[in-house]
């Protein structure tokens, strides 16, 4: 049988940035392959975009190496006209001249045929703004026309920061079935910076977590949201419950589990609420809030508020409810 390696399309090898006495990132290592969903999550101030624009060649990397498709990414003290041109990148900042044709500033860089653009525009959504001008446009608008200029120059890398920020569910809805078709009919790796946990969750292929400009944590989706290594990366990826320690030890004796001092972590869709597990655990409903195709129910149980979401809407304060978990979704730090 032969094997066949796949080279990787991105690597980042050893990268540092050191603004003054910090690092805002140190010693970053990972590799992206082609058609590979990547995104890099984190809090405000972690490093995400530093990153991100490292690697698009717009900040000079104070330690360590880029490469794109084998060749260096240089930096701007190394190049006269920042950035690669297999790389494109779309800022949240990004902007567009006022009072102009959206045409004419999607054929100022175009490198496309004709039918490659009306291609380009027809997953862009935006094939009806072209005899608009800039001024006339919405702010979701404004950054699909932003997005489809970048990609006039045919880039194969697609570097996008929070795309999704500051957008209307609408927009949003419309930005992420371009993103998905700018991977599938222009055949464009795309690498984001995203914070939403739903957004990351549902795209992603594999996620790198930065705290401090340190990578802390690497995985799919299932694996981070399931084995988080800390509280931080848990309460990146949505709701938990850390469990108090008579609780825990109550669940971790039913479950034939010593936790010989680990915290114990379930999250709230882990907790089933039964009549008929004879190892759950009785508990008293504080409050009750609706989500819409859910129900979040605050529930007492030996002392500790426990954060349980279930379908199940037909609970009052002050009901008793019998509560369990399965060993496979308890999660120990």
């Amino acid at each position: 049988m032969i094997y066949f390696r796949v080279m990787a399309m991105l690597s980042v090898t050893g990268i540092s940035k050191r603004e003054k006495e910090n690092f805002t990132v140190k010693d970053l290592n990972f590799t992206q392959n082609p058609f590979q969903k990547l995104v890099i999550a984190g809090e405000t101030g972690s490093g995400k975009t530093t990153l991100l624009k490292m690697i698009a060649g717009w900040i000079q990397p104070t330690a360590g190496e880029i490469r794109f498709k084998q060749q260096r990414v240089l930096g701007p003290e190394e190049h006269l006209m920042p950035g690669h041109r297999g790389i494109a990148y779309l800022s949240q900042h990004f902007e567009l001249r006022n009072n102009y044709w959206v045409h004419e500033i999607l054929e100022y860089a175009n490198t496309l045929t004709l039918e490659q653009a009306i291609a380009l525009y027809t997953v862009c959504r935006i094939e009806h703004l072209l005899q608009r001008r800039t001024d006339q446009l919405s702010g979701g608008e404004k950054q699909r026309i932003a997005l489809a200029r970048l990609l006039t120059t045919s880039p194969q890398l697609l570097l996008l920061d929070e795309p999704f920020s500051n957008l209307d569910m609408v927009h949003k809805k419309i930005m992420k079935s371009v993103i998905h078709d700018i991977g599938e009919k222009l055949g464009i790796t795309c690498l984001m910076v995203l914070h939403e946990a739903p957004d990351i969750l549902s795209w992603a292929d594999t996620i790198l977590v930065m705290k401090d400009g340190e990578i802390i944590q690497r995985g799919t989706p299932g694996h981070i949201y399931r084995q988080p290594v800390n509280e931080y990366c848990a309460g990146l990826f949505g709701q938990y419950n850390l469990i108090n320690k008579k609780l825990a030890n109550s669940i971790a004796t039913r479950h034939r589990v010593a936790l010989n001092g680990r915290k114990m972590i379930i999250r709230p869709e882990h907790f089933n609420i039964t009549t008929t597990d004879p190892d759950a655990i009785s508990g008293e409903v504080q409050t009750i809030l609706f989500w819409g195709n859910y129900y979040t129910i605050d529930v007492k149980l030996m002392q500790d508020l426990i954060r349980i979401q279930t379908s199940r809407g037909s609970f009052v304060p002050g009901d008793t409810v019998s509560v369990s978990v399965l060993p496979a979704d308890v999660w120990y730090l």
